[in-house]
């Protein structure tokens, strides 16, 4: 992707005043140091989001949202990094560059391009076809599943005829590429040499970008010993399918507008819902739901009720869907239909206003849960009991939030009769277990376990760039294993070893969650060590202490097992934590 130069960037944030850019959007008083006002990320009645002028960022005490100026219009107005810095110059009448590209982005960018303009001239083909004679059989099949013509119209259905290439030749006479329609996956090259089309003898599906740029196809069979059912387009430069959600390009500024969405599975379901009224709707596709997907819903609501089908592998679905939305701070519903129906179906039998209320009667996800897993198991029997809160304990491990966590806790000891206290225990060190699982670049939630040395150190980023500067130079990568902290140091290191200067484009290259605990932590008025030189001292004096635990392990290991041939192994580890030992005190004595 593109690049602005850095310089521009940091020039750029130099003249764009954070303070004036956030109160377009709300309503800051001065206090102290810093600018207060209620949040416009979540709903609050008491002001919990502050604004640092002098350090150009923003952060939330209250749903934990940070980050610089950049950060805050990419967030408030559902926008692109690269949009908001069109936006913000085009406030600040500073002239933007032309992005900095490589030969090789310049010609990935120009594919792509020209991979959009082929699916665009692909699906008017299709759709041609089904206005043929030929085409007729497909028509009625569309009326036949109750979908009007507007409808189709909108989905911008289509027919793929049965002959070998007539795609292909059609594609050619517009002038493009063979290859390109290869690299499209529109057609594939067979064993002797020959291109066909890939889709043939189908009902043809657009699948969209957000955006409404047509990216694949998923194509619906005719016959009833055609496979599979549903065809769909291969990944591309241009379509992943775990980063694609089939009719956001419709819905999304319904979903925006309603402050929630409704998922579906089919694109039949879609289909229905969507002309039921209820616009609101995106089709997951039948494939387990990413985190990317959930990252691409997040930018245009937090809520979300899962309609899927009833049987077990829809139901699966939705607990795999639930589970994943739940951990990245979704509040999730889940409606119930009637055995044997999908939402498709129910529409169709029940009509709009059925389905409605359906949606209106859905459950919690966690009460969902809750009742599936109790389903068929005597909560009076022990044995039960204890397969029930087995199964609950590492789904309650998954929620993000330590209060709804206990809230949980309480609903599911009331449900297997046992005393909250206890369940709360059990499910605290379930999260704790898992937080020790995560990969080194995963943060816990803001404030989670960030030891004061760390937050010193992450402060003195934003503060005392120069001291922070020199301190970092003095910590090794092993100094930070275990650390929460260790990716925005790490970052830190890099931005400073590629000449960059602190605080100036640190935030923009953190994660979500990093951003959330540096802007926390450089909102307090004063580090919680005061002596920095001392942060980089215990630092070290942790580390040694993990590695000489670790020495005492292996020594304790290999006398259990009493070989004389590992004598010479033992005493090397001696060797080695007696050089701990001395290093420890050697820090101690500074």
């Amino acid at each position: 992707m593109g690049l602005f130069p850095q310089p521009f960037i940091d020039d750029l944030k130099a003249q764009a005043d954070i303070v004036t850019v956030i109160q377009d959007y709300v309503s800051l008083k001065k206090t102290g140091a810093t600018y207060k006002g209620l949040c416009p990320f979540h709903g609050e009645k008491s002001p919990s989001f502050h604004v640092n002028r002098d350090k150009g960022f923003f952060h939330c005490f209250g749903c934990s949202v940070g980050g610089d100026v950049f950060k805050f219009l990419e967030l408030h107005e559902k926008i692109g990094f690269q949009d908001a810095v069109k936006m913000l110059a085009q406030r600040f009448g500073v002239p933007v560059p032309e992005l900095e590209r490589s030969e090789d982005e310049r010609a990935s960018s120009l594919e792509r391009e020209s991979l959009l303009k082929v699916h665009e001239a692909a699906a008017e083909w299709f759709r041609q076809q089904l206005a043929t004679p030929a085409g007729a059989r497909v028509r009625k099949l569309i009326a036949d599943r109750g979908i009007t013509q507007a409808t189709s119209d909108a989905l911008q259905l289509g027919f793929a005829p049965p002959g070998r290439d007539g795609l292909v030749k059609h594609l050619k006479a517009a002038g493009f590429a063979q290859a390109l329609v290869l690299k499209g996956g529109l057609a594939f090259l067979r064993d002797d040499g020959s291109v066909v089309d890939r889709f043939r003898g189908r009902l043809m599906i657009p699948i969209c970008r957000d955006t409404g740029s047509i990216i694949a196809f998923g194509g619906r069979s005719l016959e009833p010993d055609q496979q599979p059912k549903y065809l769909n387009s291969p990944e591309t430069p241009i379509y992943s399918k775990s980063r694609t959600l089939y009719g956001l390009n419709l819905s999304k500024a319904d979903i925006r507008k309603s402050g929630y969405a409704v998922m579906v599975e089919g694109y039949f379901d879609f289909a229905q819902v969507y002309q039921a009224g209820i616009q609101r709707v995106v089709a997951s596709c039948g494939t387990a739901l990413t985190p990317q997907q959930a990252a691409l819903l997040r930018r245009f609501t937090s809520k979300i009720i899962l309609s899927y089908d009833p049987d077990a592998a829809g139901q699966g679905a939705a607990e795999r869907s639930s589970e994943l939305l739940v951990s990245e701070g979704f509040d999730v519903k889940v409606a119930i239909l009637e055995p044997g129906e999908d939402p498709d179906t129910f529409v169709r039998k029940r009509g709009p206003q059925g389905y409605a209320d359906r949606l209106r009667a859905s459950l919690p996800y966690l009460e969902y849960l809750l009742d599936r897993a109790s389903a068929g198991r005597d909560l009076n029997s022990d044995e039960h009991r204890r397969q029930f809160l087995t199964s609950m304990l590492s789904v309650a491990a998954r929620i993000p939030d330590a209060a709804a966590r206990d809230q949980f806790a309480d609903r599911l000891a009331h449900k297997a009769r046992i005393t909250e206290e206890v369940v709360r225990a059990e499910i605290r060190k379930a999260a704790v277990a898992k937080r020790t699982e995560l990969t080194e670049r995963v943060m816990p939630r803001v404030g989670a376990t960030a030891k004061p040395v760390e937050k010193a150190l992450v402060w003195a980023l934003f503060h005392r760039p120069d001291e922070a500067t020199t301190l970092l130079g003095q910590l090794e990568p092993a100094d930070l294993d275990g650390m929460v902290s260790r990716g925005i140091l790490e970052t830190a290191g890099g931005l400073v070893a590629d000449g960059g200067r602190l605080p100036s484009g640190l935030l923009e290259r953190l994660s979500t969650m990093e951003v959330q605990l540096a802007t926390a932590v450089a909102a307090e008025p004063a580090p919680p060590v005061l002596d920095l030189s001392a942060c980089v001292r215990e630092l070290k004096r942790l580390r040694y202490d993990r590695e000489q635990a670790a020495v005492q392990r292996e020594i304790d290991r290999l006398q259990e097992l009493g070989a004389a041939e590992r004598g010479a192994e033992i005493d090397a580890l001696w060797t080695r934590k007696h050089q701990l030992l001395q290093r420890i005190a050697g820090l101690n004595g500074h």
